[in-house]
């Protein structure tokens, strides 16, 4: 099956270069502080955190396409992730990117989890049934999901798709699960389970996910960088003056968003920022381009009193300081 430039760039090798990280000057002195307490362990990160704590206050660490591990299941250009879900939530990952539409021979009931055309192995049922047993597992901890409808499959449920979703919800039992509230909750309000950002059309009440596609988008409850194509050669910095422009490169929309994020003072907004892109390469050449460029910006901001939101990547397990410099800021 034959795929579009919008789903897996075929040309190009990613190439990483260095990154001289800049620290922040202005109003990052003056950034609302994000909460600071004892460490804890990557798997139970959030519940040594207070209940009043705001998610607007954290970095929550997160995978772009957050099933797609085996490459099987439609090549290198839609292998995103070597950890399963139970290793993303063992070693910190609170925010999932889950694509989904019908599943094969049952699509008046049941998702599968695709990327692009192809389906990764996973039922949603799957996907929720692991949720579950972490959260349980760890009732201190808050999972934070975007389900979007992924066009481009063969057993498009087309409008059924919020039918079947609440079918999960009501008949399979999921409800309890979920926060359905169109609002960014506190920790206490939220621990154990899975707050909803919907990208599908729905009247469920819900958080839902800012419209528009290949940029960066703002609504009244979330600022998205999610600029994922036409970046040239991997995306890289090429000391050009258009960052942040329609012809920039990844890392400076990346960069923009985190000394945003930092500098806010409003405190209003849920940042979500990708490094992910789908440019020039495999996503895990693209990851080996941009993730260096990520840890040395936050290395060079390290200790600062600022929080950066979500951060969906590609492969985290290759990039341990990574995640681990965005963990930190949420304990010290």
């Amino acid at each position: 099956m034959s795929l579009t430039r919008r789903d897996f760039a075929r040309t190009g090798v990613a190439a990483a270069l260095g990154l001289a990280a800049t620290a922040l000057t202005g109003p990052a002195a003056r950034a609302v502080p994000h909460p600071r307490t004892v460490a804890a362990p990557p798997q139970a990160w959030m519940s040594a955190l207070p209940d009043a704590t705001s998610m607007l206050r954290l970095t929550i660490p997160g995978t772009h396409d957050s099933c797609c591990t085996d490459p099987a299941n439609g090549t290198e250009w839609a292998h995103t992730q070597n950890w399963s879900l139970p290793d993303q939530f063992a070693h910190g990952i609170r925010f999932l990117d889950i694509r989904c539409n019908g599943l094969q021979d049952h699509t008046a009931d049941s998702f599968g989890i695709y990327h692009s055309a192809f389906y990764q192995g996973i039922t949603f049922d799957g996907v929720l049934d692991q949720c579950r047993t972490f959260l349980s597992r760890n009732p201190g901890e808050v999972i934070i999901m975007r389900v979007k409808k992924e066009d481009g499959t063969k057993n498009d449920v087309g409008t059924n798709f919020e039918r079947i979703f609440n079918g999960y919800l009501d008949t399979k039992g999921y409800r309890p699960l979920f926060f359905l509230e169109n609002r960014i909750p506190t920790l206490g309000e939220a621990r154990g389970r899975i707050i909803l950002i919907a990208q599908f059309a729905n009247s469920l009440g819900c958080l839902q996910w800012p419209g528009g596609d290949n940029g960066v988008f703002t609504t009244d409850r979330f600022y998205l960088q999610d600029r994922y194509k036409d970046h040239g050669l991997a995306g890289l910095d090429s000391g050009s003056s258009n960052f942040g422009s329609s012809g920039g490169d990844k890392f400076g929309y990346v960069r923009d968003c985190f000394d945003k994020a930092a500098t806010d003072p409003s405190n209003t907004l849920q940042y979500i920022n990708f490094t992910s892109f789908a440019d020039d390469a495999w996503p895990k050449d693209n990851a080996a381009a941009i993730m260096p460029k990520v840890d040395a910006y936050l290395t060079a901001h390290r200790g600062q009193p600022a929080h950066f939101g979500i951060v969906p990547m590609d492969f985290p397990d290759s990039y341990p300081q990574v995640l681990s410099l965005l963990l930190e800021r949420n304990s010290g």
